[in-house]
């Protein structure tokens, strides 16, 4: 699909031997290349590849550096540290079965966003990733695409770019398959649903008893929050904030009462999101649905030692002073 000028590509191949500008090798930050992805880069484009990274290391982990591609017909390979490197590296090939290179979705973004930033600054026009932290970071690919996908999104939307094309390459069919799914088909969800933004959202703080409703979410950014979701067109905030709630936790809210609106335009990672908070009651027991994999109620005083997605947690901060009669704003 296209985003703005850039055409976004999915292809199964080795990316080694892609015909683009600039490859990026998902990267410990020490810049050592050992196995996956970084191995056949530094085997078919020569050891200077990796002389030269580790010169500019290390580097934290969700920067990004550049080097030359040494023999590759690439211009440039663009490291981004997914991972770190622990102090005892496993043999080439067994370091994801230890976990010792284990990354996550926050690592994943920064790494990414910063590739792409990396990019611009180099200003070449095509630029190909493989799955980042799918390797021996053992990260869910789906995850990884749709984050990935999230991040090139923000990216082209939030500045005029010199890319013209950005391919997500995979080795395996397996892999291809998940991501065309979670790039292509998020992006076109996404354009198809959303438009130009800033894009419009529900939450609801649900009140049961002496605690509220959260919900562990199935897709990035991952974590637990309030029930919630983007507006549909010709829906009312109060009409999707309900069918929301029912969609993530099966309770029909009742007492629907709007609370606020946040718009800082960093609370959401992937986009800048206008959204509505409404406290509301409900009766039965949560039960998780559509893009939740678990729901519970959460008692009051445990809401401080929370980690929670978005914004919520400063969304819940306020709604505490709110019931000690404070006023948050």
């Amino acid at each position: 699909m296209k985003i703005k000028n850039t055409e976004i590509k999915i292809i199964q191949g080795d990316i080694t031997e892609l015909k683009v500008e600039a490859i990026v090798n998902a990267a410990n930050n020490k810049l050592v290349m050992g196995g996956g992805v970084a191995g056949v880069i530094k085997r078919k484009g020569g050891k200077v590849i990796e002389d030269e990274a580790v010169k500019k290391g290390p580097i934290k982990i969700g920067e990004a550096i550049f080097t030359s591609a040494g023999n590759l017909s690439s211009k440039y390979v663009i490291h981004a540290a997914t991972m770190g490197m622990p102090a005892c590296r496993p043999p080439a090939g067994e370091a994801g079965q230890a976990g010792t290179f284990k990354t996550d979705e926050v690592k994943i973004r920064e790494s990414c966003k910063n590739a792409l930033q990396i990019a611009e600054e180099l200003k070449i026009e095509s630029v190909a990733f493989p799955a980042l932290g799918c390797g021996v970071g053992g990260f869910p690919h789906l995850a990884a695409a749709k984050i990935m996908a999230q991040e090139a999104l923000k990216h082209l939307r939030e500045s005029e770019s010199s890319l013209k094309e950005i391919i997500f390459c995979l080795y395996d069919q397996d892999a291809y398959d998940i991501f065309n799914k979670g790039v292509i088909g998020y992006l076109e969800y996404i354009a198809q649903k959303l438009q130009n933004g800033p894009f419009t959202t529900v939450d609801a703080i649900i009140e049961i008893d002496d605690g509220i409703v959260l919900i562990q979410r199935s897709n990035p950014p991952f974590g637990w929050a309030l029930p919630g979701g983007f507006l549909d067109y010709g829906e009312s905030l109060e009409e999707a904030v309900t069918r929301e709630a029912k969609e993530e936790t099966g309770l029909d809210l009742v007492d629907l009462k709007q609370f606020h609106t946040y718009s800082q335009p960093q609370r959401d990672p992937r986009f800048h999101t206008i959204g509505t908070v409404f406290i509301a009651k409900a009766k039965g027991e949560p039960k998780a649905g559509d893009d939740a994999v678990d729901s519970k109620v959460v008692k009051f005083n445990e809401i401080p030692k929370l980690d929670l997605a978005f914004d919520h947690k400063k969304i819940l901060q306020d709604y505490m002073k709110h019931k000690k009669g404070q006023n948050p704003f």
